[in-house]
C-alpha cells in the first residue's frame, strides 16, 4: 500500500520531469512551446464554450422543471419490473450529459436513502462506470473538427446501457 501512494505521489512530477528532460536532450525551447500549447488551449476553450454553456442550461433546466422526475415516476412502473429502480432514471439520464450534474443527484440518493443503502451502491457504481456521452463528443468532436460521427453515439450508448445494468447486478448480487 505504501509503495502505490508513493507511485501515485511521484508520478505527475516524475512525467513533468521527463517532458522537460526530453525537450532540452532535443534541444528545443520548452517555455516557448508551453506559451504556444497554452495559446491553443485557451482558443478551443473559447470554440467549445457556447456547446458547454448551452449542455449545463438544458440539464439546470430539465432538473428545475421537475420533468425528470415526472419521467422517472412515468417509466417507472417499466422498469421496476426488470429490476431496475425508478430513482435510479434521473441519475442515468443526466450523466449522459452532465457529470457535476449527475454528482448533484448522487448526493440526492445519499441524503434520502443513505449510502450504504442498495440505490446508494447502485448510484455509485453506475458513476464510475458510465461517461458522459454527449458532453464528450460534443467536446472533443468540435475540438477535433469531426463532423460526422459514424458509431460513437450507438456504442456509447450501448456501453451505458451495459454499464448501468453491470452497477445494478453488482450492487445487488456482490
Amino acid at each position: 500500500m505504501k509503495l502505490m501512494l508513493f507511485l501515485s505521489d511521484v508520478t505527475i512530477p516524475l512525467l513533468i520531469f521527463c517532458i522537460i528532460g526530453y525537450g532540452l536532450l532535443n534541444k528545443q525551447n520548452i517555455y516557448e512551446e508551453f506559451i504556444e500549447g497554452a495559446k491553443d488551449g485557451f482558443h478551443t476553450v473559447i470554440g467549445i464554450m457556447p456547446t458547454l454553456i448551452g449542455l449545463m442550461v438544458a440539464v439546470g433546466i430539465l432538473r428545475a422543471s421537475g420533468f425528470l422526475d415526472f419521467f422517472s415516476s412515468l417509466c417507472g412502473m417499466f422498469t421496476e419490473k426488470i429490476g431496475f429502480p425508478s430513482e435510479m432514471l434521473p441519475i442515468t439520464i443526466v450523466k449522459m450529459f452532465s457529470s457535476s450534474a449527475a454528482t448533484g443527484l448522487l448526493l440526492d440518493i445519499f441524503k434520502e436513502h443513505g449510502a450504504d443503502s442498495l440505490l446508494g451502491k447502485m448510484a455509485s457504481v453506475m458513476m464510475s462506470s458510465t461517461e458522459t456521452i454527449f458532453y464528450t463528443m460534443s467536446v472533443y468532436f468540435m475540438a477535433a473538427k469531426i463532423k460526422k460521427s459514424r458509431y460513437t453515439l450507438a456504442g456509447a450508448l450501448l456501453s451505458t446501457v451495459v454499464g448501468t445494468a453491470a452497477s445494478v447486478w453488482l450492487a445487488k448480487y456482490m
